[in-house]
């Protein structure tokens, strides 16, 4: 998980592609955070993903965005090849057909 108050496009978007989730709130809200932190060796929060929020050590839970495909991708640990290969046979199939549609893209 990363907070900050934004991210970069290529940056958000590598997170996901990397299982990592980016996290955007206030910039309010993320310097309090950074505050909280450093007067508090051990600083713990809790993110959860399903609940799309954050849980900070005083019960204050922060609500964050995230878009739905993504946040599942992430609950089921997918990443774009593992999303692929859960269409491995309509791909099959796809390839099946189209051979014999046009066999010659498939000449070797």
């Amino acid at each position: 998980v990363v907070i900050a108050p934004s991210f970069a496009d290529i940056f958000y978007n590598n997170c996901f592609k990397n299982g990592v989730l980016p996290i955007a709130l206030s910039a309010d809200e993320v310097d309090r955070i950074f505050k909280e932190i450093d007067a508090n060796e051990g600083y713990q929060l809790q993110v959860d993903l399903a609940a799309q929020h954050v849980t900070l050590p005083s019960g204050e839970v922060i609500p964050f965005e995230i878009d739905n495909f993504r946040k599942e991708c992430l609950l089921q640990g997918l990443d774009e090849i593992g999303l692929s290969l859960q269409h491995a046979d309509a791909v099959r199939a796809y390839e099946a057909k189209r051979k014999q549609e046009a066999p010659w893209l498939f000449a070797s």
